[in-house]
């Protein structure tokens, strides 16, 4: 099956070109690799319009910067693949995951993979208390609200099988995406499955975006959808 890798990308000049390296040498190989630059300021055009053009099979420009969901919105429209997998832009997740992500969907059991950072023994880089807490009380809601058992809906890390991802009109701009997302597949009766993945977390120093007001946003999503 045919792999399509999605990197949503804003103001990540820092550590993109890494990210891009790290996927084309990593343990998948073959993959359609789409960026999405979501109206980056920071010269994130000009390094995917030069050094990094060679690497890149689609390149998507936003003229200013609509958010996480409005960027993968964009990519899955764009790519090719069977399996569709995102991978943020910081590093934050790593490709070496990439083959536990996509095997139940390659084996016909999952629909949709997330990548829990709370389950199994890969390395985790400790996270802000607040973020690990709000991010479980999401969790807890959406399970009360989807009936499934989920540990990690925020988590970055997801691989959808593109035929079951097609039947799902994406709303939410920015990081609503995630409850969205796993609302929308549980009620289309989709098999979602979750597999351990390392996390290197980073700081806000480091560039990390997501803020309460995103919880709140979450928390939304996940009533409304």
């Amino acid at each position: 099956m045919k792999l399509s890798v999605i990197i949503p990308c804003y103001n990540e000049r820092r550590t993109l070109a890494q990210v891009v390296r790290a996927v084309r040498s990593g343990p998948v190989q073959n993959v359609e690799l789409i960026v999405v630059d979501d109206g980056s300021t920071d010269g994130c055009a000009d390094l995917l319009r030069g050094e990094l053009s060679g690497a890149i099979d689609q390149v998507i420009f936003h003229a200013q910067n609509l958010g996480k969901g409005a960027a993968l919105r964009s990519g899955f429209a764009a790519a090719t693949g069977d399996i569709l997998l995102v991978q943020d832009a910081d590093l934050e997740y790593r490709p070496e995951d990439y083959p536990s992500l996509i095997a139940p969907i390659e084996r016909g059991q999952a629909d949709a993979v997330f990548g829990s950072r709370f389950i199994g023994g890969q390395p985790h880089r400790a996270a802000y208390f607040w973020h690990m807490l709000g991010n479980k009380l999401l969790t807890f809601v959406s399970n009360l609200c989807t009936n499934l058992s989920l540990t990690d809906i925020e988590t970055g890390a997801k691989a959808f099988r593109a035929s079951a991802l097609r039947q799902i009109a994406i709303e939410e701009n920015r990081f609503g995406f995630e409850p969205e997302i796993t609302a929308k597949l549980a009620r289309n009766g989709c098999r979602i499955y979750e597999v351990s993945v390392s996390y290197h977390g980073r700081s806000y120093g480091e560039g990390k975006k997501v803020s309460w007001r995103d919880g709140l946003r979450a928390l939304y999503a996940i009533l409304r959808y």
